[in-house]
């Protein structure tokens, strides 16, 4: 039998995550093989069968020394490795923290789509400053359900597709979302489905169909940074929004509010990017011998979930 595995489970704004140190080395070869890191992944995020998470992240030793205390490696329920994950930071941060690992209250986290700093913010959040976006496009015809839907694209670590409604609660999300994400316009992996209702000047609401999940979560991190870019610019909001002063808040499926705090310049280019999240540190627990040996010896089967 497999020996245990202790882990912590964290949750930001209703993203829920598991986290599992690996400093020392001992999941390097697991890693090693981003097929069976995967596979563990989806063992251990299917819900009932498993902890149940929307992903799992390791802790590891920065490769990169001098530019970051620690890595960080992300994978999605679906067995697919995320170069970055906005409320999954978060949660990192706070656990790494929380274990004295780094000195704090600044943590840099060197991840696949860069180094994010993070630190304790008030009232229970946690802000972490991530990449600066990539390939914005704007208005893109995309077809979904027998609609053409108006829509506007950006790289935030991952890649968005941020779509705006009139309410965010008559959208089909499980439906539509499935459609857009899958959009051959982004290339063979897609890009997750976000739907934006402005509800006034740098406050948002927003629901998110994210890949790898392969369904609709309470929050997304990266997505709220993206809609608040992406609305910031298509609807000229004042410079207290574009400045760094004012957070665009976003509600998202959770109930909870993010905040993103963006610097942006006339003609759009972003120059800062943070995003604060409520995390909320849920239980440590021991993954027993039988269900980690069954993670360590599952098949990779790519994007096959059970559903939600």
């Amino acid at each position: 039998m497999t020996e245990t595995i202790e882990f912590a489970k964290l949750s930001g704004s209703g993203n829920d995550f598991i986290c599992i140190d690996g400093q020392d080395g001992r999941f390097d070869d697991l890693l090693a093989s981003p097929h069976r890191a995967g596979a563990f992944a989806s063992v251990l995020c299917c819900r009932g069968m498993g902890i149940g998470a929307d992903g799992v992240i390791f802790a590891v030793a920065s490769e990169i020394q001098g530019i970051a205390h620690l890595g960080a490696r992300f994978f999605e329920p679906d067995g697919s490795e995320a170069a970055l994950c906005g409320n999954g930071t978060a949660c990192f941060v706070r656990w790494v923290l929380g274990n004295r690992w780094v000195p704090g209250p600044e943590i840099k986290v060197l991840t696949s789509a860069g180094v994010v700093i993070g630190r304790p913010s008030d009232n229970g959040y946690v802000r972490v400053c991530i990449p600066l976006p990539e390939d914005l496009r704007t208005n893109l015809d995309v077809q979904a359900g027998g609609t053409t839907w108006k829509c506007d694209y950006i790289v935030t670590g991952v890649p968005h597709l941020v779509t705006y409604v009139q309410d965010v609660e008559a959208v089909d999300v499980a439906g539509v979302g499935a459609v857009l994400r899958r959009s051959e316009m982004f290339g063979p992996r897609g890009a997750n489905a976000n739907f934006v209702q402005v509800l006034s000047t740098g406050e948002l609401a927003l629901r998110t169909f994210e890949y790898g999940v392969e369904g609709e979560t309470l929050a997304c991190g990266t997505g709220s940074a993206g809609a608040a870019i992406l609305a910031a610019r298509r609807f000229a909001w004042p410079k207290e929004y574009t400045t760094g002063g004012k957070p665009v808040r976003v509600h998202v499926r959770s109930g909870d509010v993010l905040k993103v705090y963006l610097t942006m310049d006339a003609s759009g280019s972003v120059s800062d990017l943070c995003l604060e999240t409520a995390v909320r540190f849920l239980y440590r627990g021991t993954i027993h011998g039988d269900l980690a040996e069954r993670a360590m010896q599952a098949p990779h089967v790519s994007a096959r979930l059970p559903a939600r």
